[in-house]
């Protein structure tokens, strides 16, 4: 196939790699868009309460017949809002303060129960189900600290010196996160962002001094921490219920429903406790709470702290192999076309190179919109990162032929195609194969972090072993990872020393 690109122009080889991808990724979508169909789509956020509300109501949803797909671990609310508005899940678990405040921007309608389903029928969604407690934000800090320091309450803070605040990323950006608290109260402390999972235990070990917190997490009981009071009324009611799509069938809304005022905020910090302390998994918890009810769901599919590496396993291995391939072919194809002008070369690199200066988790939430969740998107994102490397070694490597070769092999009188395969392929392979081997490693390691859009892989127990601070947990799918990343690198040492000649193997 490669001896056909040599005598190709930039557009053919352009609309060749667009065919040979809209095949592969329509293949890729088939089944997965036929599964969807016949499903309801559960999502959740990347934190233990989102995680055990979602599973609450896949199980009873399940218990009434209904087939459901869980997609959790979402790595923020734009990111699974992103989903449902796509689409790609039909519900999730939200809060009213949330919705109000980050989803619609608008502060005024908090308490206007009128406004704000009128809003959200704008957007062709529902809130329902409110489930009887009030998660609100809330500023922790270690329990004896605050006694030493007198602490009781978020003014407290004001004029502390000497302590280090940290937020979640999220918080940071808010409307009812940090900036305006700062101003409410007149703090003047300077925060950074955290990973949320991560921020309790670094204020247990000391790290921090304070971190924002729901107020039914379990987590505040497991690392004995202190919940400030808000003597200002900063922070706004948080009343959980089911974010849903307008056109979910009218028995799933009915069934949701019946939830609705079965969970006060003791009980929902219990039933966090029994994950986070007690180290119950999110369907064991979300079983007992439904035991409850009269439910009796011995449902295990969806155990998302079960660590089950192969199905895990296969799918990084699907996701790497896939944007690999893809990009070898692109990258070829487009280094093939370009190489002999410096101006398309140019241009070429500076487009692959201006694709991956944009994060890896915001390239892939840019790709809700487009693509939605799951394969599809996280496969085009890894793409996108991968053929910058394989792009740049190819059109070095062509670039670094000596012209006399070509004049050589226009003396001998070959044809192109004669010329690419046995003058220019031969010394241009070590360069690229390393490029290749490069983009490898690259992707391995950033498809981690397809999970946050419910792509699966490797990332799914870091994600989870984040937001329940299980260090076992993170290793369970960043050892794997890093496993995986040095049997490709082996792999390609091993490649590279059967098909390219010793005197031509790059670092020799």
């Amino acid at each position: 196939m490669l001896t056909s690109l040599a005598s190709l122009t930039l557009s053919d080889c352009i609309s060749l790699m667009a065919k040979r991808l809209t095949i592969a990724l329509a293949l890729a979508m088939l089944p997965l868009t036929v599964a969807m169909a016949e499903t309801v789509g559960v999502g959740s956020k990347n934190f233990p309460e989102s995680y055990l509300l979602a599973e609450i109501a896949a199980q009873w949803l399940e218990a009434d017949g209904h087939r459901v797909e869980r997609r959790f671990g979402f790595g923020g609310t734009q990111l699974v809002y992103g989903a449902l508005t796509g689409g790609d899940v039909d519900i999730y678990p939200e809060y009213s303060g949330t919705i109000t405040r980050t989803i619609l921007n608008d502060p005024s309608i908090d308490g206007n129960e009128s406004k704000l389903t009128s809003e959200l029928d704008k957007r062709r969604l529902a809130f329902i189900g409110r489930l009887g407690f009030n998660n609100t934000y809330a500023v922790a800090v270690r329990r004896q600290q605050a006694a030493e320091r007198g602490w009781r309450d978020i003014s407290d803070l004001d004029g502390a010196g000497g302590i280090e605040l940290a937020f979640s990323h999220e918080f940071m950006q808010r409307d009812d996160g940090w900036p305006g608290l700062a101003a409410r109260y007149g703090l003047t402390q300077i925060a950074r962002g955290i990973e949320h999972g991560l921020a309790y235990r670094a204020l247990a070990n000391g790290d921090i001094d304070g971190t924002d917190a729901y107020s039914t997490d379990g987590d505040i009981e497991r690392f004995d921490l202190l919940l400030l009071g808000d003597s200002a009324n900063y922070f706004p009611r948080y009343d959980a219920g089911w974010l849903i799509r307008d056109d979910l069938p009218e028995a799933i809304r009915q069934r949701l429903g019946e939830l609705a005022g079965t969970l006060s905020d003791d009980t929902m910090r219990a039933l966090n406790a029994r994950v986070v302390v007690d180290g119950l998994s999110f369907p064991a918890a979300a079983s007992e709470f439904l035991a409850s009810r009269g439910v009796s769901n011995t449902n295990t599919a969806g155990d998302s702290t079960a660590i089950v590496l192969g199905p895990l396993i296969v799918r990084h291995i699907q996701l790497t192999l896939v944007a690999i391939v893809a990009a070898t072919i692109a990258g070829f194809a487009l280094a093939l076309a370009v190489h002999r002008s410096a101006r398309w070369s140019g241009i070429a690199l500076y487009i692959a190179g201006l694709i991956q200066t944009v994060p890896s988790i915001a390239l892939l939430a840019l790709m809700i919109p487009l693509l939605g969740i799951g394969f599809i998107p996280a496969l085009t994102a890894l793409f996108l990162y991968a053929l910058l490397p394989v792009l740049r070694a190819t059109l070095t490597a062509l670039g670094a032929i000596a012209p006399v070769y070509r004049r050589v092999a226009a003396a001998m009188g070959m044809s192109a195609r004669q010329e690419f395969v046995h003058v220019l392929l031969p010394l241009a392979l070590p360069h690229a194969l390393a490029g290749i081997r490069t983009a490898s490693i690259i992707c391995i390691g950033t498809a981690t972090l397809a999970a946050f859009i419910g792509a699966g892989g490797l990332g799914e127990p870091i994600v989870t072993g984040l937001a329940l601070s299980d260090t076992r947990m993170i290793l369970s799918g960043a050892i794997p990872a890093a496993i995986l990343a040095m049997g490709t690198d082996l792999g390609f040492d091993l490649l590279e020393r059967r098909i390219i000649a010793p005197h031509m193997r790059v670092g020799r």
